[in-house]
């Protein structure tokens, strides 16, 4: 079955040359070519403002660059988003593009004062991609992926994005050729199922 899958590139480094950048880009490819239909938000090209204020979240007007992503964002069915792993968390240029993307009345709405959020992105699942340069069963265990996790529950699923996926590439600055394969052949994988 096709898909319309969003791959939202978040390294804040648009250089060419990282793995976060290979990674996405085979997925793209093969996911294209199993018949899904692609998108591709690349973060560290954006212009968008960091938010200094909860009014500025609930009631600033986005700018151009994030309703395009808002709108690449809601005509998807699965997201990918691939970033490193800095200082513990998502890169701050990521973090200030969800900031900015996932506000009330595009991710969420509050119908009054007291009540609950309605999540207004239910329907779509998500892989998150993260490459770090321990080994990933360490960040699991030793750290409890506690970033991972935050974000999973109180950022996408927040919205009602879910279920979702994990691949946690670890040790990537490792010499050996075959490690970044390995993880080159899954994620043609992954973008041939579309998940």
């Amino acid at each position: 079955m096709s898909r319309r899958i969003v791959i939202i590139q978040g390294h804040p480094d648009s250089h060419e040359g990282h793995f976060c950048r290979a990674l996405a880009d085979v997925y793209a490819k093969a996911a294209a070519a199993a018949g899904h239909q692609v998108k591709v938000v690349e973060v560290a090209g954006l212009d968008f403002p960091v938010l200094r204020s909860k009014d500025d979240w609930e009631r600033g007007k986005p700018v151009a660059a994030i309703r395009q992503a808002q709108e690449t964002i809601g005509w998807a069915q699965h997201l990918v988003i691939v970033y490193p792993l800095w200082l513990g968390g998502l890169p701050a240029l990521l973090k200030a593009f969800l900031e900015q993307v996932l506000r009330p009345g595009f991710a969420l709405s509050q119908p009054g004062e007291g009540k609950p959020w309605t999540k207004l992105l239910k329907g779509r699942s998500a892989r998150i991609v993260v490459t770090m340069g321990m080994p990933a069963i360490f960040y699991r265990w030793y750290f409890g992926a506690h970033s991972l996790r935050s974000f999973e529950r109180n950022i996408l699923g927040f919205c009602g994005i879910g279920p979702i996926s994990e691949s946690l590439v670890g040790m990537i600055e490792s010499k050996d050729p075959g490690r970044r394969e390995k993880w080159l052949s899954k994620m043609r994988e992954f973008g041939k199922d579309g998940s």
